[in-house]
């Protein structure tokens, strides 16, 4: 059996899945029945599992939406595309290997489809940047955009990235006028825009290809304004209370959903996306569907003043004397 990347929390669950593979290793070399002692032993460890992915602190979840089987933006895709042509390159001299787009067809529909791209090993994470866009991807993006736009096609985005790539060149290159662009045209656009938080959704990063009519999120993704661990480090000057620092960031679906932040949290199989990337697939690809049938019933302008409403309304503060129960606009 192929070795499973363990989260720290699995741990307990290493000793029943040995067990299953020992008694399947026993069924195939005898004539032994052993399917009511195998079927016991998968469902005490599917009962395990659902309890330890219901109960995540904040920290772990933030495990989950960085594990390296993850699936990506090119694997759902690949899920639910029918058709997919991947353009490159933003017309200066740029092709960021870390945000990917292209225009595909799902069902009887065309769309343009963009996101994060991290790798699944040292090698391809270095290729992609670890899913670190800079300026270059975020241009390259705004000119898929524009396209889309210019030929009436919806807008999915895929986020999944710990943050815009903050090395000298970037900033010499203009990483944050990049970013700031973005933010200023997508809200004229005059197509739907569908987001989907898919794994860590980090900082400016992660808004450059964010604003849209609908945010949605996977239950165990995260959406930060900074990482845990650049937060611990700037509060506390000490990177190890990073899980205090995710904990007060209100960095989770459930959170973010109740600040307005967020339009819908799309439910994992138990152990996360990684343990059943098909069927993770089915549920991004029925919420899309659902909420593209949704928006395509409004007009362009109807869709900017919209998106431009959501955005402006959207925040919480907490005043001297209120509880995070008195939360105002």
């Amino acid at each position: 059996m192929a070795r499973r990347h363990l989260l720290e929390f699995e741990k307990p669950l290493v000793e029943l899945e040995q067990q299953i593979e020992q008694i399947r290793e026993l069924a195939r070399s005898s004539e032994v029945d052993v399917s009511q002692q195998l079927l016991q032993l998968e469902t005490l460890a599917a009962r395990r599992r659902e309890e330890i992915f219901s109960s995540l602190t904040p920290a772990q979840k933030i495990q989950v939406a960085r594990h390296p089987h993850r699936p990506s933006t090119l694997d759902y895709i690949q899920m639910f595309c029918d058709e997919f042509i991947e353009l490159h390159g933003d017309r200066r001299g740029s092709d960021d290997q870390a945000l990917v787009g292209g225009v595909g067809r799902i069902g009887d529909r065309s769309v343009l489809l963009l996101g994060h791209q991290k790798g699944r090993d040292t090698k391809e994470n270095v290729a992609r940047n670890f899913g670190m866009a800079t300026p270059g991807g975020y241009r390259k993006a705004l000119r898929l955009m524009d396209h889309a736009d210019r030929f009436g096609l919806p807008i999915l985005s895929f986020i999944d990235t710990p943050g815009a790539y903050a090395g000298l060149l970037a900033e010499e290159q203009g990483q944050g006028e990049a970013i700031a662009v973005n933010l200023r045209e997508m809200f004229r656009l005059r197509v739907p825009i569908i987001a989907t938080v898919i794994g860590e959704g980090g900082s400016g990063g992660a808004l450059g290809i964010g604003v849209a009519d609908r945010l949605l999120m996977f239950e165990h993704s995260v959406y930060t304004v900074a990482s845990p661990e650049a937060c611990a480090s700037i509060l506390w000057r000490d990177a190890a209370k990073a899980p205090e620092a995710a904990a007060a960031l209100r960095i989770t679906g459930p959170d973010l959903r109740s600040l307005g932040v967020v339009d819908e949290v799309l439910p994992e199989p138990a152990g996360g996306n990684n343990w059943a990337p098909l069927q993770a697939g089915e549920v991004l690809r029925e919420a899309i569907e659902r909420h593209l049938v949704e928006l395509e019933s409004l007009s362009a302008q109807e869709l900017r003043d919209q998106r431009y409403r959501k955005f402006r309304a959207m925040g919480r503060v907490l005043t001297a004397g209120t509880t995070e129960n008195d939360l105002t606009v």
